[in-house]
């Protein structure tokens, strides 16, 4: 049965309908199942949005998960929906391989297209567009009123914002009471906020408060600017002006202030300088003055005397006498009135600004030493002396003086008490109405024309006089420097009509040593109160103007602002209520013309910034290398910037301007091609790609890409070779074994599936070897060679990788039927990867020698000088004797080895059979054999060669079993910018190696022996002990064995040398110079064997020193480790000098002076020897010290002791003996102490201290005295110091110094700063730790009390403590810190005093 509906709307059964209804849900529902189960199927991306616009939505995140077909613009639609924004007011950021991009929302491609990875998290990030906040949508469903826009059901924000990478402003200060969820935006509250530049909080807090300000606002948009008569950049008032009309018009969510500072006068550094507001205030105001002064004549003298008219009030200094009545005054005028927040002593401070106006004006009686001496009377008097007002300005400014110096202390403090002030203030009360010429009252003249701006009474702060121009202020050029003139007398306020209203709070958050500055400000327009914090601007309340009074709960005790909230108001500024005078603010629509031309261009530059950043948005910035033709086939690096619309042919012609090519290769020889730097290599071309745009080309706009591009170049009869992906790059280098020489590499590309056999082939066509006898050795790793012997193998199986490096041999040499690891080929390439240059300066005059080195690196030895050619021991013959010396030796082993294996002791170095340089040749007659690139390999050539200096650091290169020498480790603890290279072997991965032949220069600079690759050799593994026959030791070890035979005669590595001349000159007036090419798995006893011709005396004779980057040069003494650590073009001094022999160490002796100023004077270098006594050290010691330091010293009258960077240490006696009694290592540092007396230390169970007496009562110390005690026990030591200053045991408090030797401390300080008295019964334990000798002990007398001083004797003492302790080097806690004056300069920037350090 079916229902119908009939004529009264009521449902009526109709038959077959019931089962109709129930057919098409059934196929409605699989419909959508369907559907449901498609979308199922599909990929999803979740797209993890963060939106920056909001301060309150910043910490948030909007997930939406979307299929992967959704568009570009759908995106946008779903995030301005979630967001609650009006779609096409915002951009979105998207986030890719830790690089931002900018979404195009006009693309139609898919997330997919666009790069988007489905299953993964997608980043994006909401950002504003053109400079302007996204609109919210304003919807009936309540999107707006849900983001936090309704006050009333939110917390208001004050207080100081947390902002990102800003200095000077944490979120540190901010009271945990305040909210910052109701931040609203630019378009609710209509005000523009001002950028902090770093530590510029203070500056926006006042121009915000001076903007907010009708009468100047008018005022300064009056006053009209003329570009003919000074410079816009350097006008204060006009760039103020600027602002202003920006903060008024501008639709940015906040500006910079820039501008206004250059204006100043300030650079870059001053945005990092905290400064007062009080301060800036002041010397804006003044400089403000003097440039409107300047142009005084063309303008109303309103403009001109505005600062004065609006803020300047007078008051009255006065000094009356009680006995006649007499009245002593002068008239003074004020910008702002500072109030008291603690009067001095006080344990207790102000509870409002009524109270603290009242004390301001309370007057003080002169009496007993302070009398004041009456002209009437004649004699001194009992007088009352104080302060009157005047006069009030229209705008009054309160100074509330929150810092302060607390003298217990000794350090600057802030005052963070509650201190209330009223939204209306009567200032009735404190005008003085009393008749200033009364008969008893004799006035002097009017001084407020000499002291204009300052004020008499010790309480006032702001001094205008010319005086403090020293210090801080306007720093005005000599033509600006004349007097002010007289201002005109303003009428005095009627009593009944001082109710002033306030308008601005300026807020300090933090503590006195820095923090953060933002203003509360009502608007005259709608009185509503806004918290402009830097760039936010909010709402805030009554409530939240409560919450600046500062401090807490309770009572008001001498220490409560130390618990107090640190946020709160610093400054305070009050506007007359006076309806004929107050003004409102001027709209646009009244600006005047000149204001209204300035907003137009204003707007133009604004239009013409945000099409700069539209540009930028979509400009490719790319890294761009060239291998330029002309200039020494050096790679060159640039940026390319090229808009994504550009294509591949426009980008190329930009690259082939930049990298001035014009003139030297036609265009049309050009080409840009993808470029990995790091690998070196072409990643692939883009043929017929030439009209595709750069953004697709280069996938999207970046601020950075994973890869480079190459402009590369060819000769106009060559043709380019196409680059295909998936190509890898093989440089190869021809090893010819009959000259011994590893050619430069040729670069050709290969496929990692083709096989060796086809590997071959394709190196034989480009180096015309044969390839049925080559041997290709792959390189892998830096110090790994693998022969490539399988012929079907491919080259992934081999481990080849983007970018490789091989070398092939093709010869019919007998070498090919030898094992690899035994062969000519393994020890050539094994010696190539282990051979570094050094450069050795020799000494000015080798004693024992008249040789002259030929200052010309190849040279012919006719070419020098004539005495060089009568000498025979030339640098050319010596060469070549010990080259020939070392090939026979070299060969002798090697026959020696090859007859009998079972001769060769086990500790035989398999480095004896590495092949010798053959003698030298004439250079004339060697040569490379050319090596002829196919097709267009000749331009990988060029960037393999251009940038085959890059280094690499070998971790393999420290040899199993190896400790690094005592004297290294020394090194990198004595200097803290040595390179890294010291720690690591770094080599260059492709050179030559030619023994035998000249250098061959490549294009890097290195010549043919820059032998490069770090790599470990066969006979090293395993066989540590193979390298060195002599026993390693704690100390430096022996030249020779047990026998005497020289250690570098039991093998011989490559080592070779030529002339040297110095391209910086230091090698002139006789310095000599040796280029170096030599086995790095040498050792430094060989290594000085070898040098032995070339210094003229035997190895014993000199020393090595390693040169680091920063020339700081240190000995290199442990013979028996290896070169491993020197890498490529490492510079080595060698100096005259007995080296260290087996057991010795090389000392520093400094002289210890505990009562001096210095107590650490550095005396001479000496040797101690293991073994050796005390005694017998100092016995050495003193004639040094006689003929070097002038000291001649008994030697009953001096000891030795332990050094710890400063400190002393254990005192050493003489029975001790090194390396027995006490640990010696390498450049190790003594202290030599001269005794008074005679030695009291006798035995090691004895304790030496330092100990010196506090006087309080004289605020002085004493000098050291030492005092050795028998025990740990602190009752010996009071019983010591008992006994040598006379205090009484019972009154004798002690306590450990802090830091290092002498432990100074100021005198303010030491009474209450120290651990007295500590409550142990020994040494030894916590808190003093007092085990070794040298401690620092101070004691005093319990019973005497601390000098009383006064204000200015405390001052001054604390100038002379702070300067003691300056010089000394020690920190003054208590000294505050020096902050650089706050100047604005009228004519533009400082000008240096030529006498200024």
């Amino acid at each position: 049965m079916e229902m119908v509906p009939s004529e009264e709307n009521q449902l009526v059964l109709k038959e077959g309908m019931f089962w109709s209804c129930r057919q098409s849900i059934f196929v409605e529902m699989k419909k959508r199942f369907s559907q449901l189960e498609n979308a199922a199927e599909e990929p999803r991306v979740l797209c993890i949005v963060q939106d920056t616009t909001n301060a309150k939505t910043v910490n948030e995140r909007l997930t939406l998960n979307l299929p992967a077909s959704t568009t570009l613009p759908k995106l946008f639609e779903d995030v301005a929906h979630k967001a609650g924004y009006v779609n096409g007011t915002f951009d979105l950021a998207w986030r890719k391989t830790g690089d931002m991009g900018s979404l195009d929302p006009s693309s139609e491609m898919s997330l997919t297209e666009s790069g988007f990875e489905p299953g993964k998290r997608n980043f994006l990030q909401l950002t504003d567009k053109d400079g302007e906040q996204p609109q919210i949508a304003s919807d009936e469903s309540g999107t707006a009123s849900s983001s936090g826009l309704d006050d009333s059901s939110q917390e208001r924000f004050i207080g100081p914002l947390p902002r990102e990478g800003t200095v000077g402003c944490s979120s540190d200060y901010s009271s945990p009471s305040y909210s910052y969820s109701s931040i609203l935006n630019k378009s609710d509250t209509g005000y523009v906020g001002l950028v902090n530049q770093a530590m510029t909080c203070y500056l926006n807090s006042l121009l915000q408060t001076l903007f907010m300000t009708p009468e100047f606002r008018n005022a300064l948009y009056n006053w009209e600017f003329e570009e003919s008569e000074e410079d816009p950049v350097t006008s204060i008032p006009y760039q103020l002006q600027r602002l202003f009309l920006l903060l008024q018009t501008s639709k940015k969510r906040a500006i910079e202030t820039t501008d206004v500072t250059r204006s100043f006068g300030w650079d870059s550094s001053e945005a990092w300088q905290q400064h007062d507001v009080q301060e800036l205030c002041r010397v804006m105001f003044d400089a403000l003055e003097q440039k409107w002064k300047q142009t005084e004549q063309q303008f109303s003298p309103l403009t001109a005397d505005l600062i004065n008219q609006l803020y300047q009030g007078k008051l009255k200094d006065y000094v009356r006498c009680l006995e006649c009545g007499y009245e002593s005054w002068r008239i003074d005028t004020y910008l702002d009135i500072p109030l008291v927040i603690r009067p001095f002593g006080a344990s207790q401070a102000y509870g409002s600004v009524e109270e603290a106006l009242q004390a301001f004006v309370q007057p003080e009686t002169l009496d007993g030493a302070n009398q004041y001496f009456c002209e009437r009377c004649k004699k001194k008097c009992d007088a009352r002396k104080g302060l009157r007002f005047l006069h009030f300005p229209y705008l009054l400014t309160l100074q509330l003086k929150r810092f302060d110096f607390d003298y217990t202390t000794m350090h600057r403090i802030k005052l963070n008490d509650r201190m209330s002030f009223p939204e209306e203030l009567d200032m009735g009360p404190f005008i003085d109405v009393e008749d200033e010429k009364s008969p008893q009252t004799e006035s002097c003249t009017d001084s407020g024309a000499e002291n204009e701006g300052s004020c008499h009474s010790d309480q006032m702060s702001n001094d205008f006089s010319a005086d403090d121009g020293v210090d801080e202020g306007i720093c005005l050029d000599s033509a600006s420097s004349t007097e002010r003139a007289l201002k005109p007398k303003v009428p005095s306020l009627n009593t009944s009509s001082l109710t002033f209203e306030l308008f601005s709070v300026m807020v300090h958050s933090g503590s006195a040593a820095g923090g953060h500055y933002y203003a509360c400000i009502k608007s005259f327009s709608d009185g509503q109160w806004y918290s402009f914090n830097d760039q936010h601007v909010s709402k805030i309340t009554q409530e939240d103007i409560r919450k600046t009074y500062g401090g807490s709960s309770g009572s008001r005790g001498y220490y409560s602002s130390a618990f107090a909230s640190s946020t709160n108001a610093y400054m305070l500024i009050y506007r007359l209520k006076d309806p004929s005078r107050n003004a409102k603010y001027l709209d646009c629509d009244d600006f005047p013309e000149h204001i209204k031309h300035l907003v137009q261009r204003e707007k133009e530059s604004e239009e013409q910034e945000k099409r700069q950043r539209e540009i930028e948005r979509n400009t490719c910035k790319i890294k761009l290398f060239c291998m330029h033709p002309v200039k020494m086939m050096a790679m060159m690096e640039n940026k390319l910037e090229v808009h994504k619309d550009k294509t591949l042919r426009e980008a190329t012609e930009m690259a082939y301007k930049l990298m001035e090519l014009d003139g030297v290769v036609p265009l049309d020889c050009c080409r840009l091609v993808k470029y990995d730097e790091f690998h070196e290599y072409l990643e692939r071309s883009y043929e017929g790609e030439e009209d595709t745009p750069m953004g697709l080309l280069l996938g999207g706009v970046k601020s950075s890409y994973m890869f480079d591009l190459l402009l590369e170049t060819r000769r106009p009869e060559q043709v380019f070779q196409p680059y295909k992906p998936g190509e890898v790059m093989v440089k190869v280098h021809v090893v010819d074994l009959k000259t011994d020489t590893v050619a430069p590499p040729v670069s050709i590309r290969a496929y990692l599936n083709q096989s060796i056999t086809e590997f071959k082939q394709l190196i034989a066509q480009a180096t015309e070897l044969s390839a049925e006898t080559m041997r290709v050795v792959l390189e892998r790793c830096y110090n790994d060679l693998r022969l490539l012997y399988v012929p079907n193998k491919t080259l992934k199986a081999e481990g080849f990788f983007r970018s490789n490096k091989v070398f092939v041999e093709s010869s019919e040499s007998p070498d090919h039927q030898v094992t690899f690891t035994d062969s000519l080929l393994w020890k050539l390439l094994d010696r190539h990867g282990n051979t570094i240059r050094l450069f050795v300066s020799l000494p000015v005059q080798s004693p024992g020698t008249n040789r002259t080195i030929c200052q010309k690196v190849g040279g012919d030895p006719e070419e020098c000088s004539e005495g060089s050619k009568v000498n025979r021991n030339s640098v050319e013959t010596i060469l070549e004797e010990s080259t020939e010396k070392l090939k026979n030796l070299s060969l002798q082993q090697q026959q020696g080895s090859s007859t009998s294996d079972s001769q060769k002791s086990s500790d035989t170095s398999d480095f004896e059979h590495i092949e010798s340089p053959s003698p030298s040749q004439d250079p004339d007659s060697s040569s490379v054999s050319p090596v002829v690139a196919v097709d267009n390999r000749e331009l990988e050539n060029r960037i393999r060669v251009a940038s085959g200096g890059g280094a690499y650091s070998d971790p393999e290169t420290q040899f199993p079993g190896e400790e690094r020498s005592d004297s290294e480790v020394n090194n990198d603890r004595s200097t803290s910018s040595v390179d890294s290279d010291i720690l690591s072997s770094s080599h260059s991965s492709d050179t030559l190696c030619n023994a035998d032949s000249g250098p061959i220069q490549l294009a890097n600079g290195l010549d043919s022996h820059s032998i490069t690759s770090s790599r470990r050799s066969k006979a090293n593994e395993g066989k540590k002990e193979t390298w060195d026959t002599a026993e390693e030791d704690s100390g430096t070890d022996s030249e020779y064995d047990e026998n005497g035979k020289s250690k570098a005669e039991s093998y011989y590595l490559y080592f070779r040398a030529e002339p040297y001349a110095q391209e910086d000159g230091s090698g002139e007036g006789g310095q000599k110079c040796v280029l170096v090419h030599v086995d790095k798995r040498i050792t430094l006893s060989a290594f000085k064997q070898n040098l032995e011709p070339f210094v003229g005396v035997t190895s014993t004779q000199f020393k090595v020193f390693r040169v680091y980057a920063n020339n700081q040069e240190f000995e290199s003494v442990r013979l028996n480790e290896t070169l491993s650590s020197f890498s490529d073009d490492n510079k080595i001094t060698i100096r005259l000098g007995r080296a260290l022999k087996k057991g010795e160490y090389r000392v520093k002796v400094y002289q210890l002076l505990v009562n001096d100023a210095e107590p650490c004077k550095f005396l001479v270098d000496t040797v101690f020897a293991k073994g050796m006594t005390v005694k017998q050290s100092k016995e050495e010691l003193m004639p040094q010290l006689k003929d070097q330091c002038k000291l001649d010293l008994n030697i009953d009258k001096f000891r030795l002791r332990k050094k710890t960077w400063k400190n002393p240490g254990t005192v050493f006696l003489d029975y001790h003996v090194y390396e027995e009694d006490i640990n010696i290592s390498s450049n190790w540092e003594v202290f030599l102490e001269v005794l008074d007396g005679p030695e009291k230390m006798k035995s090691m169970s004895q304790l030496a201290v330092l100990t010196r007496r506090w006087t309080p009562a004289q605020m002085k110390l004493e000098p050291f005295r030492e005092v050795v005690l028998e025990s740990s026990s602190v009752e010996e030591l009071k019983e010591k110091l008992s006994e040598i200053s006379g205090v009484p045991l019972e009154n004798l408090e002690f306590a450990k110094g802090r830091g290092t030797f002498p432990c100074d401390i100021s005198v303010l300080e030491i009474h209450q700063d120290l651990d007295w008295n500590p409550k142990v019964s020994t040494l030894n334990v916590w808190p003093l730790y007092i085990c070794d000798d040298g401690a620092v002990v101070f004691y005093r007398d319990s019973t005497e009390e601390p000098m009383e001083q006064s204000e200015d004797e405390r001052n001054e003492l604390m100038k002379r403590e702070s300067s003691r302790l300056l010089k000394t080097g020690h920190r003054v806690s208590y000294s505050p810190r020096k902050e650089k004056a706050l100047k604005i300069y009228l004519d533009g920037g400082p000008v240096k005093d030529p006498g200024q350090d």
